[in-house]
Parts: C-alpha cells; sequence; structure tokens
C-alpha cells in the first residue's frame, strides 16, 4: 500500500479515484477534470493498492471571508474508503498527513454526515452551527429568466464576483463550477440588464436560492422579486444573504459543519457556509 497526493494528472489514479467516489458518493470529478477546473486547489490524498485508490481525502485551498476579513482556509472533502478496507484506521492517517502539511494553517473545516460526527472531534474539529435564512415573499408571476449554459462566461463572472454579505468563501471558483457542471446545470440563470447569475429552484412555494454573482453589489430583495412565480410565497437562502427582515434558525441539513480553528477566528453568531462552494 502506497500514499499518493495530488496525482490528477495521472489517469489510471483518477479514474480510479472516480470509481469510489461514484461508489460512495454518487460524484464523477471527470468532467470537471476535462473541462479545466481540477486545478492545484483540490489535492486528493489517498493510499493506493495495486494501482487502486482505497482512501482519500481531499484538500480544498480557498479562502473564507468573515465579517469583511479574508481568512486563508482548507475544506476538507471527498473523504471515502473502499468497503474492503474499512475500520484499518486509513481515513485516520489521511487526516494526520494533511494536517501535517498545512500545519500552518489556522482554519480547516468540512461537512460531515450523521454517521461520522464522533470522528472528527478527535482532530480538534468542533461542531457549529449554520443558520437557514429565510424571507416570506408575496408570490409574482414572472417569467423565468433565460437560462445559462457558456461555462467560460459563467467560471469568468465567478472570478470577478463580490461577496453577497459578511460571510462568504474567496478562490473558490472551480468548487462552483463543479455545482455548474453536475448538480445545477438547468438551474443557472441570467439577469442581462444586472448582469447577475442566479441559481435556483422552485418547490411548490418555496424557492430555494443558491447563488447570486455578480462583479457588483446587488440587490438581492430586487433579484428576489424578479424570480417570485405565482406559487411562490417564501424564500430559503442556500447562503448568509446579508438582508433585513429574514427568518433565522438553526439548519437540520444532512450535512454537520465542523471546524479546526486554531487561530481563534471569530465567526459571526449567525451565518451560512454558501451551498455552491461546499466540498
Amino acid at each position: 500500500m502506497d500514499f499518493i497526493k495530488g496525482y490528477k494528472e495521472n489517469a489510471v489514479l483518477r479514474a480510479s479515484f472516480n470509481e469510489l467516489a461514484k461508489k460512495t458518493f454518487g460524484i464523477k470529478f471527470e468532467d470537471w477534470y476535462q473541462l479545466g477546473y481540477w486545478t492545484d486547489k483540490y489535492v486528493p490524498y489517498s493510499f493506493v493498492e495495486k494501482g487502486k485508490v482505497i482512501a482519500n481525502v481531499s484538500v480544498n485551498i480557498l479562502q473564507l471571508v468573515i465579517d469583511g476579513q479574508t481568512v486563508p482556509a482548507i475544506q476538507l472533502g471527498t473523504v471515502m474508503t473502499d468497503e474492503k478496507y474499512k475500520s484499518r484506521g486509513l481515513s485516520r492517517q489521511l487526516m494526520e498527513k494533511v494536517l501535517s502539511d498545512y500545519k500552518d494553517i489556522d482554519l480547516m473545516y468540512l461537512f460531515a454526515n450523521e454517521t461520522v460526527l464522533d470522528f472528527y472531534p478527535k482532530f480538534g474539529f468542533e461542531r457549529m452551527d449554520e443558520t437557514l435564512y429565510s424571507i416570506d415573499v408575496k408570490p409574482k408571476g414572472n417569467i423565468p429568466p433565460p437560462k445559462i449554459r457558456d461555462l467560460d462566461f459563467i467560471y469568468e463572472c465567478m472570478k470577478r464576483r463580490q461577496p453577497i454579505c459578511h460571510f462568504g468563501t474567496r478562490e473558490a471558483e472551480e468548487l462552483f463550477m463543479f455545482y455548474a457542471i453536475n448538480v445545477f446545470a438547468e438551474d443557472m440563470y441570467y439577469l442581462e440588464q444586472e448582469r447577475v447569475i442566479v441559481v435556483y429552484k422552485i418547490d411548490g412555494k418555496i424557492l430555494h436560492l443558491y447563488d447570486v454573482i455578480s462583479s457588483d453589489q446587488v440587490n438581492l430583495q430586487e433579484i428576489i422579486n424578479q424570480l417570485s412565480a405565482e406559487t411562490t410565497s417564501k424564500v430559503e437562502f442556500h447562503f448568509s444573504p446579508g438582508i433585513d427582515g429574514v427568518h433565522k434558525e438553526k439548519t437540520m441539513g444532512e450535512n454537520v459543519l465542523f471546524v479546526r480553528n486554531t487561530g481563534n477566528i471569530k465567526f459571526p453568531k449567525y451565518f451560512k457556509h454558501p451551498i455552491t462552494s461546499q466540498a
């Protein structure tokens, strides 16, 4: 068994990594790689046996914006082990390698499902509650704006985007592109007059707003007014919206935020990590 990291150009190992990711999470990275969005900011740490990836912890290098302060951060993701190799401490060993390599980074975090909540505190990660923001709106009979599928244009917009509010991410445009390709390909729209990309879905009376991308500051309330449909009575934000009049409640999602904050960086009382840069 060998340890290897940062092997995106190795076609054999990349294919094996993709196979394990698909088997574990139902996700694939190959299109993301082929389109050029798998950069050196995404680094898999893996154990390999006979040319096969059997365990992995991936590093995402990005920045968090916290109350206007830009903080270098590492977001961990794609933590997985082949069924045949579980209970051998492989994830623990990979975590230790990551922590050693990035010991100078004060802020590390990840999102974990309910089955592994006891694992990450062993490495100094603490659970943090996120906030679900929502706002009541009046139904409007708006026609949806045109969809946007030009990935090059979307990527350039992401590189120039301004934060929506006091909490968000920077240098995470490649993570966003993973969502643009694999998750929200049919849910991205362009407001031409405002030069704004919006990512949203309408589910019954609820409009789920996943992201708003602009190189300028946006009037989020005005954006909502343009998106609201005849049935819409509520908007749920999958990021921190930074507007008045919103309801706040503890999130009850499938994934739990864990933070390793060795720099004692102060987090706001209420915040929601953008779902479109969640690894």
